[in-house]
């Protein structure tokens, strides 16, 4: 089997390193990819947002599937134009990626539904906005409609925080047209849990969930990123959470995609609040999470590049997951600065070849160049390791780490940490 992954950054990364495990497949081509997929795939000069030029790809190498890593390409309609040309592609089409792809969209969607979500208002201006929240007490969620990499929604805890979303939004216009609508809604307390499916739109299968970690600095602290860390499998997902989500989240949404004539095929990332074992759906998205997946896939056991191909035909029920009984942790090595401005091209150090079975860099911005791993973006590394347990995994990602510099270079040092509450203490 010859694959394609579309994308840059660490997902990609992770996802090229899985496929290349596979028996099945002999020729793994990356676009336009990374200083790491270099080293595992053929690095393609092409946008993720360039469609023509992908599928012109797929036709002269002969690729036999395609897998979108990132949101933008899957919202610009890539799976549409691969299926009128016959070409196999792992991602839903564009009319069901409006779950990622419109906030508004989303929570039309759940209401209809009766999925657990928090309840809103959609406002079409800043000052429908301010009308809506001049007498609201905080906390309370703001987030515009559209794309915004990880990074348009605004917990509004008092004024202070309120006018910085304000200015955010409307007056530096940080979203663009992605803000046209926002959602106010109501701030969910509990726990976060990254919930991933593999579905084919009738038959799924669930990933380990995994607990994400958005905010820059330790403690939950600062603003937003795409994401600072991750780790799997969150204890916080006991069997009797995993079975609600299943019930109440999963099964309704993909039968109300169905039953709308909009088959959802791909991965639905289901991202969660928990609060007293009871499961609310925060966000929805349309792909693979990053960093989640740089924490899952060394969980799976089975062939993944043959689970792909089978939910992209529509023979899910061919595949059984396995997966071993290990925990892995992904710690995100940024750029200083970062979710801010940040300066690129500096060297890295401490990128040596670790082949142990137990640990994997993945690269998301990096840039190879005469000999020499250079940073080339704001999230730059994803460190993971896996153990037996999660302590051991905690540890053994941060040794890693320490191993590796870069000016500037920046990580959150509690990563996992949160899952360690829910493992009872020794007396």
């Amino acid at each position: 089997m010859r694959v394609l992954i579309v994308g840059s950054g660490g997902r990609e990364h992770a996802l090229a390193w899985k496929i290349a495990q596979s028996p099945t497949v002999s020729k793994i081509y990356c676009a336009p990819g990374n200083g790491g997929t270099a080293l595992i795939a053929e690095n393609v000069a092409i946008k993720e947002t360039d469609i023509p030029r992908l599928l012109s790809l797929v036709k002269s190498q002969k690729i036999d599937l395609t897998v979108v890593g990132p949101e933008v390409p899957l919202i610009a309609g890539i799976v549409d134009q691969f299926h009128q040309a016959g070409q196999l592609i792992f991602g839903p089409t564009r009319a069901a990626a409006q779950l990622e792809g419109s906030k508004v969209f989303a929570k039309r969607f759940m209401n209809e539904h009766s999925i657990p979500t928090a309840t809103h208002i959609i406002c079409h201006s800043r000052q429908e906005c301010e009308r809506v929240v001049a007498n609201k007490p905080f906390p309370y969620v703001i987030k515009v409609d559209g794309l915004a990499a990880g990074k348009g929604a605004f917990v509004i805890k008092d004024e202070i925080a309120k006018q910085s979303a304000f200015r955010s939004i409307w007056e530096v216009h940080q979203f663009g047209t992605a803000a046209d609508m926002v959602v106010v809604e109501e701030f969910l307390p509990g726990e976060e849990l990254s919930v991933l499916v593999i579905t084919d739109g009738n038959d799924y299968v669930i990933l380990p969930a995994a607990q994400d970690h958005k905010r820059v600095f330790d403690g939950d602290e600062g603003p937003n990123t795409g994401g600072m860390g991750a780790y799997a499998p969150a204890p916080l997902a006991t069997p009797q959470l995993i079975d609600k989500v299943a019930r109440r989240i999963i099964e309704p949404t993909l039968h109300g995609m169905r039953a709308a004539g909009t088959l959802y095929r791909g991965v639905l990332y289901c991202g969660l609040m928990v609060a007293n074992g009871e499961p609310a759906v925060v966000e929805f998205n349309a792909r693979f999470g990053d960093p989640e997946t740089q924490a899952i896939l060394p969980l799976i056991a089975s062939d993944f590049a043959q689970l792909l191909f089978d939910t992209a035909s529509g023979n899910l029920s061919k595949q059984s997951l396995r997966l071993s009984n290990q925990y892995a942790v992904c710690v995100v090595l940024t750029a200083g600065g970062y979710p801010g401005e940040y300066t690129k091209g500096y060297p890295i150090t401490g990128l040596t070849t670790i082949d142990d079975g137990q640990s994997q860099v993945f690269h998301a911005g990096t840039l190879w160049r005469d000999g020499q791993f250079y940073t080339n973006g704001g999230r730059v590394l994803g460190v993971t390791a896996w153990a037996d347990s999660l302590p051991q995994a905690i540890e053994n990602a941060y040794v890693l780490t320490e191993q590796i510099f870069f000016t500037d270079r920046h990580f959150r040092r509690d990563i996992g940490q949160k899952g360690l509450r829910h493992f009872p203490k020794n007396p």
